[in-house]
């Protein structure tokens, strides 16, 4: 039996139902899609759109310039490109957006007011006390009902059952019931380090430079209107804000870099901050790309023969399965998840997360590139920053409200269980089967950053130790009962057991988290 190559699949939400009179449509900030559930079956003749700035909101978080911009100037021209379909589109910027639907009833007197459901809980919580309507999101391959159907009586919910069943459903490379070419997954040859010098230029001849639009009046404008106190880089046109450019992005990284994506995608490299990643989440995070355009794509390519099936599968494995669980467990686990702190942890985000010098090269890269480009990828995220701030005990609600508003593609369902979960294990295990933590080992295996570091990586104890070596330690020797009772890290549990030095680690150990809070590591 043959692949067949599908480049369509059923829609998943529901259409809104029709009632005579004035009706506004609300369209939130990461709904920008015109074939969203809410607008698919809208009409100039009798449709209003409202679409609402909140200051409030943006001045709730420290959030990087970048993604404060390309949410707000994707907003604004997709108002724009509503008014030239032949819409009315109510554009306000107000205190709240409840303060603004207010507004807008007292001066349209909709006699309805319907949205897709929202993306988060204090978004669905405002829009039903503001008595909208809510229509059934498809802006995911999976809606959360039909995730908490799969979850049901299931006593783990791994990742990897979940993409296998979403993966059948959907259809993608596969061969009947099967996974084209008998593999369901390729992660184990897609974590290559970083090329040797040898053979680095040809490796990074693949990995073409992004895509650039040039700024125009609507961004100028957007930058204007941003409040004084944001952090990062100021933008350059690297995060595309319509549909068109994000298509364009699209298509650059299925041509161009798709078929050298997957060998390196752990790898870490001070001289290439993107390598052969996609950087494509922010637009499916708001409505500029659709899931289901991004996997055909990338399908298209698999079955034209330009992209090996390990770069295809483990993009697609991205897409319908890491990020559609993690928007499945979201929802499932409740409110209360993000009180989650397993490991009691106290300690505030690091000054060298926001700001302060730092001698830890693999910090300073990475938080250098995070400044210039609102963005690192995702083993930047879990094994550097989120690490550091596993090991050392930051706690997990500061440190996800720091990423949500670092990073382009942030979003509260996003980092809730990115950080929670998967980075701090501080949900003792409800998604990930062990804490990420990891010493200098691991950075200087997948990177190139621990060469001429201040710190030495394979030192425990005194002034040259790598703080992620004492603080590896340290935390398996803190959380040691814990941990035992895991069978992922009980042996390096027991090997921190029998160092003879760990009384030194443990006072190094002080010394490096004091320096940590103070920013002076």
């Amino acid at each position: 039996m043959r692949l067949s190559c599908r480049w369509h699949l059923p829609t998943i939400g529901g259409n809104v139902v029709r009632v005579n009179g004035r009706r506004t449509i609300w369209v939130l900030g990461d709904q920008l899609d015109r074939q969203s559930a809410a607008l698919a079956d809208a009409d100039p003749a009798t449709d209003t759109i409202l679409m609402v700035e909140s200051t409030t909101k943006l001045a709730s978080k420290h959030w990087h310039v970048q993604r404060a911009h390309f949410v707000i100037t994707s907003m604004r021209r997709f108002a724009e490109s509503l008014r030239s379909d032949g819409f009315t589109v109510d554009y306000r910027r107000s205190l709240t957006l409840a303060s603004g639907l207010a507004e807008h009833r007292r001066e349209h007197s909709p006699e309805r007011v319907v949205a897709m459901e929202p993306a988060s809980r204090h978004g669905w919580a405002m829009l039903e006390r503001c008595g909208v309507a809510l229509v059934r999101t498809n802006q995911f391959l999976c809606h959360p009902d039909e995730f908490a159907a799969w979850a049901a009586g299931r006593t783990s919910l791994r990742m990897e059952d979940f993409y296998r069943w979403h993966r059948r459903r959907l259809g993608y490379l596969m061969d009947g019931d099967q996974p084209a070419t008998g593999r369901w997954n390729y992660d184990a040859d897609n974590r290559q380090p970083p090329p040797k010098a040898g053979g680095q230029q040809s490796v990074l001849a693949q990995w073409p430079e992004p895509l650039v639009t040039p700024l125009d009046d609507i961004d100028h404008a957007v930058l204007a209107d941003l409040p004084d106190g944001l952090w990062g880089d100021t933008p350059i046109g690297l995060w595309a804000t319509s549909h068109a450019e994000a298509h364009r992005r699209l298509d650059h990284f299925v041509d161009n870099v798709l078929p050298s994506f997957g060998p390196h995608e752990d790898a870490m490299l001070s001289t290439n901050w993107h390598l052969a990643h996609a950087m494509l989440a922010q637009y499916l995070n708001i409505g500029l790309l659709h899931p289901r355009d991004v996997c055909d794509a990338v399908e298209q390519a698999y079955c034209a023969g330009l992209v090996p099936i390990a770069s295809a599968e483990g993009f697609i494995r991205q897409v319908i399965g890491w990020r559609e669980y993690v928007w499945g467990v979201y929802w499932l686990w409740g409110d209360d998840y993000r009180d989650s702190n397993a490991f009691d942890a106290h300690r505030p985000v690091p000054p060298a997360f926001t700001g302060a010098p730092t001698s830890m090269r693999c910090v300073e890269n990475t938080v250098a590139n995070l400044a210039a480009h609102g963005w690192v990828h995702h083993i930047e995220r879990l094994m550097v920053l989120g690490n550091l701030a596993l090991i050392a005990g930051v706690e997990p609600w500061a440190m996800t409200n720091w990423m949500w508003a670092s990073f382009v593609d942030g979003a509260e369902w996003v980092m809730l269980p990115n950080v929670i979960g998967m980075a701090l294990h501080a949900d003792g295990g409800r998604m990930a089967t062990k804490p990420y933590a990891a010493g200098g080992a691991y950075i200087d295996r997948m990177s190139d950053f621990c060469g001429d570091c201040r710190y030495d990586r394979k030192q425990r104890t005194g002034d040259d130790a790598c703080p992620f070596t004492t603080l590896y330690w340290d935390f398996l020797d803190r959380h040691s009962t814990r941990l035992a009772a895991n069978n992922r890290v009980v042996r390096q549990v027991r090997a921190g057991e029998q160092l003879s030095d760990m009384p030194a680690v443990r006072a190094r150990a002080r010394d490096v988290m004091a320096m940590l809070d103070a920013g002076t590591l």
